[in-house]
C-alpha cells in the first residue's frame, strides 16, 4: 500500500475532509505503468508493436496526457487508502472536486481533498440494568402438529385419480400460450406437473383447471403481471390451450408408527418429542435474537445521537448496494430487479432510510460503549471469532489470521469483536422483564412527553412530580 498522507479536518453534520498526499514516487510509478499498458497498443516507426518502452510514449503523447490517465486510473485507490489511513468510520461515497485537483510537476506530489460522511458520535445515556422486554418460549401441540403435517406433505405419494381435479391435486398437462392468436416463444409444453394452488404458474392460471378432468380440453385467459421478467409478455393478455393429460391426488400418509419409521424413528412420539425439541431450541435462539436486539435499542433510546438525513440517505444507498450485489451473486442482474420492483434505485434508497438511521444510531452507541468500557479484543477472541470460518473451511485459525493480517482486515475484524463483546455486555447487564409488562409501559403516556396517540393510557399517580 502507498504511504499516502493524509490529515483529518472536521466538519459539520457528521462530514470529515481528508486532505491526501501522494508522493512523488508513488505517482512516477503510476505514469509508468500507464505509459506501458499504453505501448503495448500504439504503432511508432522502429519499435515493434507492443514494444515501445515508456520513456518514449511518454515524449510521444506528452507527460501530462499520460499523466492524467495515471491519475485518473489510480484516485480511486489512493481515496480508499487515505480513508483506511484516516481511521475514520466512512459512510456513503467520497466527494473529490476535480477542478481543484491540479496536476503535480515531475517529482512533486499529488495533493487532493475528500469530503465524506462518519459514523455519527452519541452521548450515552444509561445503558445498565435496563428493563427490557423478553418473551417466554412457547412450543405448543398446534406447532408440533404443523411441523408432522410438513413433513406428510413430504413422505407423500401421488396417485392417479379418476375425478375432476382438485384445489391441492397435481395436473399432467399439454398447453400453448398464443397472444393476439399467435405463439409466443417459451409459452408450450408438454406433460408439464401443476399442483393446483401452488400459485407456480401466472395468477389465474391454475384456478381455471379446478374442475378438469383428464382428457379435457380447456382455453383460458390471463393476463402477465406488469413485474413479468419479459418485457413482451409483461401486462399482456394471453390465451393458453391446455389438454388435461391427467389428474393425480396426493396421499399422505397415516400418522402411526409406521409413518415415523419412515421418518427415521422408532415411534411416532419419539418422533413427536424430537419435533418438539427442535422447536424449542430454534425458539430459544429467536428469543435470544430478539431481546438482543431490544435491549440494543433501549440503550440507543437512551443515548443522545444527532443522524443529520444526507447520513441517513447515504447509508441507506450502502444497504441497497449489497442487496443488489448480493442479487447479482443469485444471478439477478441490478436492472432485472429494478424492473422487477417497479421502482428505481432513489426510490428504493428512500424505503431504506428508517433501516439505515437505525443502524447508524445503533454503530454510534456501540462505538462510544466500546470507548467507555475500554472493550480490546484480545487475540484469543479474534480466535474465536474466526473459528467458524476456519472449521468451514478446513484451515487452522492461526492461519486465517495471519490471511486476516496479510489482507489488511486486522483492524475490521477488531471493530466487529468490539462490537460483539460490547452488545453481550449490555445483554448481560440487562434486566428481562415480561414482554406484557414492557409493552404496557410504552402505551403509558405521562405530561411532558408529547401528545398520547390513540389508546395510550395516563395515569394520574404519573403525573405526580417528584417533589409533590
Amino acid at each position: 500500500m502507498a504511504a499516502v498522507k493524509t490529515t483529518v479536518t472536521e466538519l459539520p453534520d457528521s462530514r470529515v475532509r481528508l486532505d491526501a498526499e501522494v508522493p512523488a514516487d508513488e505517482v512516477e510509478r503510476r505514469v509508468q505503468e500507464v505509459a506501458k499498458r499504453l505501448g503495448r497498443t500504439l504503432r511508432i516507426p522502429g519499435f515493434r508493436k507492443g514494444k515501445v518502452p515508456p520513456p518514449v510514449v511518454i515524449r510521444r503523447l506528452g507527460r501530462e496526457s499520460v499523466l492524467d490517465e495515471a491519475v485518473d486510473s489510480a484516485l480511486g485507490i489512493w481515496t480508499n487508502e487515505a480513508i483506511v489511513d484516516s481511521g475514520i468510520a466512512a459512510v456513503g461515497r467520497a466527494r473529490i472536486d476535480r477542478e481543484e485537483l491540479k496536476l503535480p510537476k515531475q517529482g512533486e506530489p499529488l495533493a487532493f481533498s475528500i469530503e465524506i460522511g462518519v459514523r455519527p458520535r452519541a452521548e450515552l445515556g444509561k445503558y445498565k440494568g435496563l428493563e427490557v422486554g423478553r418473551r417466554e418460549p412457547g412450543v405448543d401441540d398446534r406447532a408440533v402438529d404443523a411441523e408432522l403435517q410438513t413433513l406428510r406433505e413430504r413422505l407423500s405419494t401421488l396417485e392417479t385419480v379418476e375425478r375432476a381435479a382438485e384445489q391441492g391435486d397435481q395436473v399432467v398437462i399439454d398447453y400453448l400460450g398464443k397472444l393476439d392468436g399467435e405463439p409466443f416463444a417459451g409459452g408450450e409444453g408438454r406433460d408439464q406437473s401443476l399442483e393446483l394452488g401452488s400459485q407456480r404458474f401466472i395468477p389465474g392460471f391454475e384456478e381455471q383447471l379446478v374442475g378438469a378432468s383428464a382428457g379435457e380440453q380447456r382455453e383460458i385467459t390471463v393476463t402477465f403481471p406488469e413485474d413479468y421478467p419479459s418485457e413482451e409478455l409483461a401486462g399482456r393478455e394471453a390465451t393458453f390451450e391446455i389438454t388435461v393429460n391427467e389428474v393425480k391426488a396426493k396421499r399422505l400418509p397415516e400418522l402411526d408408527d409406521d409413518f415415523a419409521v419412515d421418518a427415521g424413528f422408532d415411534t411416532l412420539a419419539e418422533l413427536r418429542e424430537d419435533i418438539a425439541t427442535r422447536l424449542r431450541e430454534a425458539e430459544q435462539a429467536q428469543i435470544e435474537h430478539d431481546f438482543e436486539d431490544a435491549v440494543l435499542d433501549a440503550v440507543v433510546a437512551e443515548a443522545k445521537v444527532e443522524v443529520p438525513h444526507e447520513l441517513v440517505h447515504e447509508r441507506a444507498h450502502e444497504l441497497l448496494e449489497d442487496t443488489l450485489n448480493a442479487l447479482a451473486a443469485r444471478g439477478i442482474s441490478p436492472e432485472s430487479y429494478l424492473r422487477i420492483t417497479g421502482k428505481d434505485e432513489e426510490t428504493l434508497a428512500h424505503e431504506a432510510e428508517p433501516q439505515a438511521e437505525r443502524a447508524l444510531r445503533r454503530e454510534a452507541v456501540l462505538t462510544a460503549l466500546i470507548e467507555a468500557e475500554r472493550i480490546e479484543p484480545s487475540e484469543e477472541d479474534l480466535k474465536e471469532a474466526l473459528q467458524p470460518v476456519a472449521e468451514r473451511e478446513g484451515a487452522s485459525v492461526e492461519h486465517l489470521l495471519e490471511r486476516v493480517r496479510t489482507n489488511g482486515r486486522e483492524d475490521q475484524l477488531r471493530e466487529d469483536v468490539a462490537a460483539r463483546k460490547a452488545v453481550e455486555l449490555l445483554v448481560s447487564e440487562a434486566k428481562p422483564i415480561p414482554l406484557e409488562q414492557a409493552k404496557a409501559r410504552e402505551q403509558i403516556w405521562t405530561p411532558g412527553k408529547d401528545q398520547p396517540e390513540s389508546g395510550q393510557l395516563w395515569t394520574p399517580e404519573s403525573s405526580k412530580s417528584p417533589d409533590a
